[in-house]
């Protein structure tokens, strides 16, 4: 066993809590490591990395090679003919994955679709849901949203004629804090919101980790008579989602990251049902935005479904499918109850290793302390230096892999399906053995 180091005053310089403490925990609340492929270590004494950075890219399944060759089988022994002979056949191919990606988000089959990547879908979820009138026009977001979302709203803005920085309304956290409080963002819907047209959030904030309030703010934004969407690029996978009950206009998420689908992997899509089927509400179409019995008639005119899958526009593609079709069904067999549970404690103990480290350190984690304002990720702030220079070493020395968002803060996410409280402790000792002390 190999316990905390102490320097030469005989202060220590690591956490108290023991590997052995790490690796019992691991005995007993085991997670499911043993489905993917961790990969090797870049330095530090350990064959594996202790892999940390499953917000920015979720390991690959062991499930995913086979089904993915198995799939690209079938088109070198059938062709053309695989899109109705195929054992997973490339016509419905896409229907495959709703039901899983319904259950995971907490939708109805019909209100889901696995299509694109995550920005396009919001363009294309914009197209019907941000319709400015009068002087009902602002887009509301979060000051830290993730840069695409900035990007897209404002270039929404601009499409409609508008100017984006009159438009779009950047909440900030109060002077001093570093998250937004859910009240933050209800005041101002209560105060300010006959002039909203669009409320657009990340469920989970991808720089602190924060889990927003997402059943309180759709209310309070359908309230103040605005649509209500999210990106869910954060959230799905990380935390319990009920995007029917919980009202929501409309949703869209990434794969790659909890979902563990692959890099740039296919997206999904919610809509709830109350917007299905209506023929005043404006969208993009093509192919795929028709009924699938009819779109062999090849006729001039689309007769969209009256479900989201009015909103496809092109035929999906197989092999991207396939991943997230391996994922999603990971979570169904695993459950996200079970998972939320485990990345409750999971990160509740790397969260106390981290105060050890912090305490006599320039570093501060800005994720919120209360496991029901956060999913997975705690987010540390360098006091001094570059967070990716600081990144780069975690790897390099260390074996572990967290990620970095400039200037100063460095990510690690302890994912429940295959992190390890193991993995935690080598994190915490790496930080402590690369950050020196405050006072020091």
């Amino acid at each position: 066993m190999v316990g905390p180091h102490r320097d030469v005053t005989g202060e220590r310089d690591t956490p108290v809590h023991t590997e052995d403490e790490a690796l019992r925990l691991d005995e007993t609340d085991p997670g499911h490591r043993h489905l993917f492929h961790v990969p090797p270590a870049d330095g530090g004494r350990h064959p594996e990395s202790a892999y940390l950075a499953g917000n920015s890219l979720g390991l690959q399944p062991r499930a995913t090679r086979d089904e993915l060759l198995a799939d690209l089988d079938a088109w070198r022994r059938l062709g053309v003919e695989g899109h109705l002979e195929a054992e997973r056949a490339w016509l419905p191919y896409h229907e495959l994955l709703t039901a899983p990606a319904a259950r995971l988000v907490g939708a109805r089959p019909a209100e889901t679709v696995v299509m694109n990547s995550l920005t396009v879908n919001l363009h294309l979820l914009m197209v019907s849901f941000y319709r400015p009138a009068g002087t009902r026009t602002r887009i509301v977001i979060e000051d830290s949203a993730f840069p695409s979302d900035s990007y897209a709203v404002r270039s929404q803005a601009r499409f409609h004629g508008l100017d984006p920085d009159d438009t779009v309304v950047r909440l900030r956290p109060r002077a001093g804090e570093d998250t937004l409080r859910t009240e933050d963002v209800t005041d101002y819907l209560a105060a300010e919101g006959d002039r909203v047209a669009l409320v657009l959030l990340g469920g989970v904030n991808y720089l602190t980790g924060e889990l927003l309030d997402i059943p309180a703010i759709t209310a309070a934004g359908r309230a103040a008579g605005a649509v209500v969407g999210w990106d869910l690029a954060h959230a799905v996978g990380n935390v319990p989602l009920a995007l029917h009950d919980w009202d929501v206009d409309f949703a869209a998420w990434c794969s790659y990251k909890y979902l563990n689908a692959g890099p740039g992997a296919l997206a999904g899509v919610f809509v709830h049902e109350r917007h299905l089927g209506d023929p005043d509400l404006p969208r993009f179409e093509g192919w795929w935005s028709t009924e699938s019995a009819t779109r062999f008639e090849m006729t001039p005119v689309s007769r969209p479904p009256a479900t989201v899958e009015a909103w496809q526009i092109s035929n999906p593609p197989i092999f991207a499918m396939g991943p997230v079709r391996t994922s999603l069904e990971l979570f169904d067999t695993v459950g996200m109850p079970a998972l939320r549970e485990r990345s409750l404690r999971l990160t509740g103990w790397l969260e106390r290793l981290l105060d050890e480290v912090t305490a006599d350190r320039s570093l501060t984690v800005v994720t919120p302390r209360d496991p029901q304002r956060r999913g997975c990720q705690l987010s540390v702030r360098i006091g001094a230096g570059s967070a990716a220079e600081l990144a780069k070493r975690l790897r390099h020395e260390h074996g572990v892999i967290a990620d970095a968002r400039e200037p100063d803060i460095v990510r690690f996410a302890p994912v429940p399906l295959y992190s390890t409280y193991h993995d935690c402790w080598r994190a915490a000792e790496a930080l402590a053995a690369t950050v020196g002390k405050a006072n020091s």
